[in-house]
């Protein structure tokens, strides 16, 4: 008689540990897939990037049944496990991440008080990263046979498949319902602006701050020579480009200078990236390769830009996220560095 019950009790424990460990993987998941959905500004790449992001997070959801029985069990405890608190507050990041996500997803670009749901997601999702780090060192598992079993492989594959299914009923509903959520990019951005300049949104870098420029005085310095304001607004060079913020807008427009390759001439051979610097400090390096492809602009639309979008002259990067467009920018560097000898997101 107290064999079966002891094989129950064993498979309940196997049971809550791989739960524990599909929570952890698709957490991390998450995290990773969130921020390259970041740094992906091409529409086939970020349209696989946020189909995962979006899958993963739904598979926390799904995992929720299981894990509520792990929960019951710990609170039926008498003496309650230390870190129970992280565990709550990592439990409380995490339903806000979720359900900001999802409100994201299918209501689109709606500020309240001068925060979107997305600025919540982002920021909760952050902020649910040391505790789920110290959620796990707290239970750590050592790894076991049995975890790379058929059982357990038939139970993740029946995780993606229902992640998957489950992004689409929401994808279908958008659609069925003629929610916001049917008409975002690819990159889960929503259009504000397109063919109108000042209806855009005026964000920046969060560790980045709106100067006061003068463009009579302004120059542009590309090594030792420097070009004023008047020389790189008299430019006819034109690209009709979309502008996708990270904070979850996108507008296109026909942007309007020159191009940098005419700023730069001839590139010495041994030069292997473009440094563009912002009056600000802030800072992003590009491939040699892209010269050809990237324009200093001074007019969105045929108007001037203003300073809230990077005038007197902002960096024009097609097929490049947001933070890539440089604002304000006051100098052009040439480097023999390689492009990615860079932090993949601006650190000032």
């Amino acid at each position: 008689m107290t064999y079966p019950r002891l094989t129950r009790g064993r498979a309940r424990r196997r049971a809550g540990r791989r739960t524990n460990l599909a929570l952890l993987g698709l957490l991390f998941g998450a995290f990773g897939s969130g921020w390259l959905a970041f740094w992906t500004g091409t529409v086939d790449a970020a349209r696989v990037v946020t189909l995962a992001h979006g899958a993963l997070g739904l598979g926390l959801v799904l995992l929720v049944p299981w894990k509520s029985v792990i929960v019951q069990r710990s609170l039926r405890r008498a003496a309650p496990r230390p870190g129970r608190t992280v565990g709550v507050a990592l439990a409380g990041c995490l339903l806000l991440c979720v359900t900001t996500g999802v409100l994201h997803a299918v209501d689109g670009y709606r500020p309240v008080l001068g925060v979107t749901a997305l600025a919540v997601h982002v920021g909760s999702g952050v902020l649910a990263v040391p505790l789920v780090v110290v959620h796990a060192w707290g239970r750590r598992q050592r790894p076991r046979s049995a975890d790379l079993s058929r059982r357990t492989v038939v139970g993740a594959g029946m995780l993606v498949v229902g992640s998957l299914a489950t992004y689409g009923v929401i994808e279908t509903l958008s659609a069925v319902l003629d929610l916001p959520g049917r008409d975002r990019r690819a990159t889960g951005s929503y259009e504000r602006g397109s063919g109108r300049p000042d209806e855009m949104p005026v964000t920046q870098w969060f560790t980045d701050s709106v100067p006061s420029l003068d463009r009579e005085s302004w120059r542009l310095a590309v090594g030792t020579a420097t070009v004023g304001y008047a020389d790189l607004a008299a430019g006819e060079d034109e690209v009709r480009a979309v502008l996708d913020c990270t904070g979850g807008w996108y507008a296109e427009q026909v942007w309007r200078g020159l191009r940098m390759k005419r700023v730069l001439g001839a590139v010495p051979p041994q030069t292997r990236s473009i440094e563009v610097v912002s009056v600000t400090g802030y800072r992003r390096r590009f491939p040699v390769d892209d010269v050809g492809r990237l324009l200093l602009a001074t007019h969105a639309a045929g108007a001037p830009l203003s300073d809230g979008h990077g005038g007197p002259v902002r960096l024009v990067a097609p097929d490049r996220r947001g933070f890539w467009w440089v604002k304000w920018v006051q100098r052009i560097e040439l480097s023999s560095e390689p492009a990615w000898l860079q932090p993949p997101f601006p650190l000032q």
